[in-house]
């Protein structure tokens, strides 16, 4: 996979699992909720709440679970705006809808999974993050739709594609 990995067929690569990532934005306060995670994919690294979408569930579903499940908010119409696909050397790879909203109900907790925390956006805390973020994140953060591609050794960015989109097709 490593000396191959720029010759991946997209179209027909299928993913060992489905996720999503949430970015709730409050505006107002020019702020973002992050999360420092504290176990499973990226533990350690900042990151927004998320997590792998259940058989049968649909990606706005779990995104409205996984909120509520890692950090007690319920984000509310969440817009889809990025699609994600991740290919390790290792072998592993995952698929990730990324939603963002600006509004939402309830009160944030931490939880066993995530230790949210509001962030100014002018001082998002980029090298404690996954390498693509800082590619894709400001971009779709001012409102792009996203489509992007991306090979990783562990947690360093080998490859990347990315590209603006319409729509996306599901």
């Amino acid at each position: 996979m490593e000396n191959n990995f720029k010759n991946i067929d997209w179209k027909t690569w299928t993913p060992a699992e489905r996720a999503v990532i949430v970015y709730i934005v409050d505006k107002n306060q020019n702020k973002v909720l992050l999360i420092h995670k504290k176990s499973g994919l990226g533990e350690g690294k900042i990151n927004a709440p998320g997590g792998r979408i259940e058989k049968g569930e649909r990606s706005i579903a779990t995104a409205v679970r996984e909120c509520q499940e890692e950090v007690s908010l319920t984000p509310l119409n969440p817009e889809k705006r990025v699609e994600l696909h991740f290919q390790f050397t290792s072998g592993f790879s995952i698929f990730g809808e990324v939603f963002f909203t600006d509004a939402w109900e309830g009160e944030m907790a931490e939880s066993d999974e995530a230790k949210p925390f509001w962030c100014d956006l002018d001082n998002i805390p980029w090298e404690q993050m996954w390498e693509d973020d800082k590619l894709w994140l400001p971009r779709a953060m001012a409102g792009e739709r996203l489509r992007g591609y991306f090979v990783f050794e562990e947690d360093k960015m080998l490859w990347e594609k990315l590209e603006e989109v319409e729509s996306f097709d599901n």
